[in-house]
This record gives structure tokens, C-alpha cells and sequence, in this order.
């Protein structure tokens, strides 16, 4: 009688009702349970970007994220312009006192705007290079516009006329695109070298680019920005952080493995929570190894693959044919199973949503109640989350509430016992978890 007794009593130990963890309760990865997401960003605002690649993301519900420079926009409120002291002076100045670390900035911003054709190409020249190298290359970034200004003096350059520089796209357009799903985000007013502009410089084409974007498309659109030439000079970065919640540029986390385009690592050897794995499609890149990028995030369940286009069938940097695009574009549709596509503002979000938030599980004689909550922002935090919720191993439906949202869900099975997966709204009513039979 008691070797029948302890058998029975062992069996009920190691039952699957008692085995699994009833209650438990994850927030998943990435939205939906997806293994790994893909956010398709497009830099600059070229015509083909929107009247060649968007229809074809739109034919395969793919969204993407435009980083516009808004100045370029016919009806724009802030134009190119400097901002300082009348540049006749600087010119003057120039003249007797030779370029250095003391009025480098200042020149370096007004070169573009002293009303001549072709100066503007020494502001991008001398701030690529100071960009790049700031200490070993400060002489040669003078010396490009001791030149320049040199040239201006003697007259080397022709007055410029009122030429129309604008964009082919309108804020009318852009705002209809905006609607079908797809993300706006600032790339400065003008596309300048950030890392070579003085303070009010800088603070005009950060600050006034998302007012027009704010005035243009609402607060939705200005959480995002990429600053031009995908800079990471810590001065720049140092303007961007306080005015836009995501940069493509940098976004230090703790929990986030940054690697841009440029960085060999393997995207899977990194131990964060999350990886941020950029790269760059140009017209030397073979489609099999764009492919390839898909297929590496896909296989891992950490990894957040970014993106880059430019241009599109000819014009703009970098130009890639639509026919590339197209193949490209369903290739990713065709993985949606492994890979949550979102705009880079959603990705962000999500990411930052999750690792914020605290979860709190009670089993209740009903079944259980989940608790999802955050202390970030929620005018700017506010996307679902996505949930995973073990329940009794004898559930086969069950029954998900919050506030007066109701669904129904297929109680699936994995390693670890009965689950339902399902989406919930952080900072909102709990979440009633109920059988359904």
C-alpha cells in the first residue's frame, strides 16, 4: 500500500499540470513573437523615392521611414539660412586673420550662404574632413576654406541667382504617404555637416527642421531624425539627444549593441538584450548579399536590422533600379513569418517600451490577471506590446481582455508548457486571462 501511495504521489509531482509555470508571463522580443525586425529607411527625400519605391512597398504592406530635408520642401516655413553676424564681415575678416580653432565654426557655417555658386561644396569638403579626423586633419579643414574665402575675395565666384533647388515632393503629398503607415522624420533643413556648424547654426537646422515637421504632420513624425552623413561627431550627437527621442545616427542604451554600416561584427556575437545591426545598400552591392543581411537577423532573436537607401532609378546618391528594389522587398515580405518590418521609430519604441516596462501576474479562480506598465512618456510610448502568458496545460482556447478590448486565442504549446500570445497596451486596465472552452 505505501509503494502505491508514493507512486501516485510522484506521479502527480511530475505531472504536466504541476511542471509548467502557470502564470508566468513574457513580453516577447520583438511585436508579434517575431524572431528578429527590419526597419527600410530612405535618406534625402529624392522624387523616385516616392513615386517609384513607395508603390511597390505599399503593394507588399511594407512601411518605411523617410528622413526629408525639410528646407528642400515647396511651402517650407525655415529655409537654408545663416545664422550670425552679416557675412560681409566674416568675409572682410578673412582677409587678415587666417582660419583656426577659435572662428573655424563660424566660417564653416556661413561659407554656404555668402550668396555665391559653389561654395557650398567647401562647407561639405571641410566638414567631412573634420568629421572624420577631427585632430590630425584640422589644418587641411582650414586650409579648405582659407581657400574658398580666399577665392570669394578676388571674385572667383559667380553671384547666385534664384534658382528653385526644391524637392519634387510637396507637404500635401507627403502627409497622404504618411497616412498609408510610413514614418517621417527630420534630416535637417538644409543636409549640412553638423559636426563643422556653430552652436545657432546647429540649433536652426535641428530645432526648425522639427517645427516644420511638427506644423506639417504633427508631433507623431518628429521622433525620429537621422543627422546627415550618418555623423556621430560627440559634439553633434550632443545638439541631437535632447531634441530627438531616436537618432539612426546614435541612440546609446545599455541594453543596445550599436553597429553601423561601416562595423564588422558579427551581429549575432553580441550579449546585449538588443542589436542594432545598420547596413547600406549601394550600387555595388550584390542583391545575394542584401538577401544574406535578411537571412542573418532571421536566424537570431535579438538582432534589429536598419536599412539605408538613397537614391532610386538614377537620381539621387547612390541610386538603386527598381527592379532590385522590387526582388528585394519581397524577399523580406516573404519572411514576415521570422521578421517584424516597422518603421525605425516603431522599432525604437517597442524596444525601449518593453525594456521599461514591469509585469505583474495574479492566478485569480477565473484564471489570472496581468499588470503592464511603464514610467516613460506615454504621449510618445504608447505602442502594444506583445505578451506571453502560460496557462493551465487542460486550457485549448482562452478568452484575453483589457478595458473594454475582448479577443479570443488558441492556447499553443512549446517547451515550456500552454501559452497564449496576444497584444496589450502598457499603463492601461489589467488583463483578464480566462479559459475559454
Amino acid at each position: 500500500m505505501r509503494k502505491i501511495l508514493l507512486l501516485l504521489f510522484m506521479l502527480l509531482i511530475i505531472s504536466p499540470a504541476r511542471s509548467q509555470k502557470i502564470a508566468k508571463t513574457e513580453i516577447t522580443t520583438w511585436q508579434y513573437g517575431k524572431n528578429a525586425a527590419v526597419s527600410l529607411t530612405f535618406d534625402d527625400g529624392s522624387i523616385n523615392q516616392f513615386t517609384v519605391a513607395l508603390p511597390i512597398l505599399n503593394s507588399l504592406s511594407l512601411p518605411a521611414t523617410f528622413f526629408i530635408i525639410t528646407g528642400q520642401i515647396p511651402g517650407s516655413r525655415y529655409q537654408g539660412r545663416f545664422i550670425g553676424r552679416p557675412v560681409e564681415q566674416i568675409i572682410a575678416e578673412t582677409a587678415e586673420t587666417p582660419t583656426n580653432s577659435e572662428n573655424l565654426f563660424e566660417r564653416a557655417s556661413a561659407i554656404g550662404f555668402l550668396g555665391y555658386e559653389g561654395t557650398l561644396q567647401y562647407h561639405t569638403l571641410a566638414g567631412g574632413l573634420y568629421d572624420e579626423e577631427k585632430e590630425s586633419k584640422s589644418d587641411e579643414v582650414y586650409a579648405i576654406l582659407d581657400d574658398a574665402y580666399n577665392q570669394v575675395r578676388h571674385g572667383a565666384f559667380k553671384r547666385k541667382t534664384d534658382g528653385d533647388n526644391r524637392s519634387g515632393v510637396t507637404w500635401d503629398q507627403i502627409r497622404a504617404y504618411a497616412s498609408q503607415g510610413h514614418e517621417f522624420a527630420s534630416h535637417t533643413v538644409t543636409h549640412p555637416r553638423l559636426a563643422v556648424l556653430d552652436e545657432p547654426n546647429m540649433l536652426y537646422e535641428l530645432e526648425k527642421s522639427k517645427a516644420e515637421i511638427l506644423e506639417q504632420l504633427g508631433p507623431k513624425h518628429t521622433f525620429s531624425a537621422e543627422g546627415p552623413y550618418g555623423t556621430e561627431n560627440e559634439r553633434a550627437m550632443k545638439y541631437m539627444y535632447p531634441i530627438y527621442p531616436a537618432l539612426r545616427n546614435r541612440m546609446p542604451e545599455p541594453f543596445l549593441e550599436e553597429l553601423n554600416r561601416w562595423h564588422k561584427m558579427n551581429p549575432g556575437a553580441s550579449d546585449k538584450p538588443y542589436v542594432q545591426w545598420q547596413r547600406g545598400a549601394t550600387t555595388s552591392t550584390p542583391l545575394p548579399l542584401m538577401k544574406s543581411w535578411v537571412d542573418t537577423v532571421a536566424s537570431n532573436n535579438n538582432n534589429w536590422l536598419v536599412l539605408v537607401f538613397h537614391g532610386v532609378d538614377g537620381i539621387g546618391y547612390e541610386a538603386l533600379p527598381h527592379e532590385l528594389l522590387d526582388e528585394y522587398f519581397q524577399y523580406i515580405k516573404q519572411n514576415e513569418d521570422d521578421i517584424w518590418v516597422a518603421t525605425f521609430g516603431d522599432a525604437t519604441k517597442y524596444m525601449r517600451e518593453r525594456m521599461g516596462s514591469t509585469v505583474k501576474v495574479t492566478e485569480n479562480k477565473n484564471g489570472i490577471t496581468v499588470m503592464l506598465n511603464h514610467n516613460l512618456d506615454q504621449r510618445m510610448y504608447n505602442l502594444p506590446l506583445t505578451l506571453k502568458s502560460y496557462v493551465s496545460p487542460d486550457w485549448k482556447n482562452a478568452n484575453i481582455k483589457q478595458g473594454t478590448n475582448s479577443v479570443h486565442a488558441v492556447v499553443k504549446k512549446d517547451n515550456l508548457g500552454s501559452f497564449v500570445q496576444y497584444q496589450a497596451i502598457p499603463n492601461l486596465a489589467p488583463i483578464e486571462i480566462s479559459n475559454n472552452q
